[in-house]
């Protein structure tokens, strides 16, 4: 038997056109928005050191983002299955990508930080448990090539 599939579409705009198109690397913006059916949009850009926006998400920050939260609500929800009520989780998440000789580049590794705050102590021990249950279960570590460290604290 074979699990369910799951479509995801999304529409990418380029708005970045400064009025000559791409005739030159520095000639255009790297600015584009990311929307989809009923959803706020998101104000896209490349990361600054390729010319991008630094007020506008670049796709790097979009991927260690969608590891957090992916592994938070794996997290959550393993915890509410087990009758632990968590009262605050927070993420300080951090990726590092090293870039190729050829102009390309990868992620080498993302290292998820989360502290979660629990209404009773007694269930502080059964945490690390359920982080590596949440990272084993999680949808996009599971889809990446490169080390996702999970490093729990509490707050």
């Amino acid at each position: 038997m074979t699990g369910k599939t799951h479509r995801y579409e999304l529409d990418i705009t380029w708005t970045g056109n400064t009025g000559t198109g791409t005739s030159g690397y520095r000639d255009y913006e790297r600015a584009h928005e990311i929307s989809g059916a009923g959803k706020p949009m998101i104000p896209g850009s490349s990361d600054p050191s390729f010319r991008g926006d630094p007020h506008r998400w670049n796709p790097e920050e979009l991927l260690v983002a969608s590891l957090s939260q992916c592994h938070m609500l794996w997290f959550l929800g393993l915890c509410a299955q087990d009758g632990i009520v968590v009262t605050g989780y927070t993420d300080h998440p951090s990726g590092t990508m090293a870039e190729t000789p050829d102009g390309g580049g990868h992620f080498t590794e993302v290292v998820l930080r989360p502290a979660v705050r629990v209404k009773d102590p007694r269930h502080i021990d059964a945490l690390p448990a359920l982080h590596e249950r949440a990272h084993h279960l999680c949808f996009i570590a599971n889809s990446v090539n490169f080390d996702v460290r999970c490093v729990p604290g509490t707050a």
